[in-house]
């Protein structure tokens, strides 16, 4: 079996110009490593050094099998430096960003996420604006699109797809069963936007049929747990992505409206800079936000 440790040796001696600069360095006899790089010379059966009393020179075979052992000692390093990285407790800021409508449904988790890790700050930015993750030095950013567009400065993790569907009290969902969606436009909406006056929903239906709705919604907000708690009460028919609402639409405190239509699905994913090299902070989180999210 190959000693890799004779080849780590042999590279001190090239790298320090000699056996007795080699033996200073790592306090060992010139004689005792002058032997082993012997021995490792004929197992290898080739001369890798000459030397004399007066002059030391590293073959051309010896300098190319230097460069190999230097690739081996570097890679050991770094697989030493992943284990060490492993085993280091998750710590200091993580800097998130999330959209406003999303920060909800992910905030029941972090509790938990700070708990197991104590010596982590995280650090939410609610924007619903794409965000530079470079230039603002944010770890970890959640987007929702339609298709991933692929950057080779980013790394993606896909969570899950969600589509958004329309919601509307009990009482109000039963008075639209059965009626087409064309009578979507006469009821009152609640929709998330930040934008004022008539704005649209693009809504597909059986079949792939595509139906735009122009309304002027009745309430708008950028938090889906208001609109969540307008739809409870009555005041019209929401807009609002299936795993926010599942859990009302299971207790009964929320029905579907019109319920073969809904907006196409969105995939729901992570973006960070790099995967390699990662905190192990900025790897917790993902790893904590991968088993959180409760998506299709």
């Amino acid at each position: 079996m190959r000693d890799l440790n004779d080849y780590a040796l042999f590279a001190e001696v090239v790298s320090h110009g000699g056996f007795a600069p080699a033996g200073r360095v790592l306090k060992a006899p010139k004689s005792t490593i002058s032997r082993r790089i012997g021995a490792l010379e004929g197992r290898l059966g080739v001369r890798l050094i000459e030397r004399s009393t007066r002059r030391f020179r590293v073959t051309e075979v010896g300098q190319a099998f230097y460069e190999r052992c230097r690739t081996l000692l570097l890679d050991a390093e770094q697989a030493e430096a992943v284990v060490a990285e492993a085993k280091a407790e998750p710590h200091g800021r993580v800097r998130f960003s999330c959209p406003t409508g999303l920060v909800d449904s992910l905030s029941a988790g972090l509790p938990a996420f700070l708990a197991r890790y104590p010596k982590v700050r995280l650090q939410v930015l609610a924007m619903d604006r794409p965000a530079d993750l470079i230039a603002e030095r944010i770890d970890v950013a959640l987007r929702v699109r339609t298709e991933l567009v692929s950057d080779a400065a980013l790394t993606m993790r896909s969570l899950g797809r969600s589509s958004r569907i329309l919601v509307a009290a009990p009482q109000l969902a039963a008075a639209c069963r059965d009626q087409p969606i064309d009578a979507l436009a006469r009821l009152p909406t609640l929709s998330p936007t930040d934008e004022p006056g008539e704005i649209e929903w693009t809504l597909l239906g059986p079949g792939g049929a595509r139906h735009v709705v122009r309304h002027e919604p009745r309430m708008t907000c950028g938090d889906f747990r208001a609109l969540l708690d307008g739809a409870r009460a009555g005041l019209g028919v929401a807009l609002i992505p299936d795993h926010i609402c599942a859990p009302d639409i299971a207790a009964g405190r929320l029905a579907r409206v019109f319920p073969d239509w809904g907006t196409e699905a969105g995939i729901v994913h992570l973006v960070f800079t790099t995967r390699r090299g990662l905190p192990p902070a900025v790897r917790a989180f993902i790893d904590h936000l991968a088993g959180s999210m409760k998506l299709s």
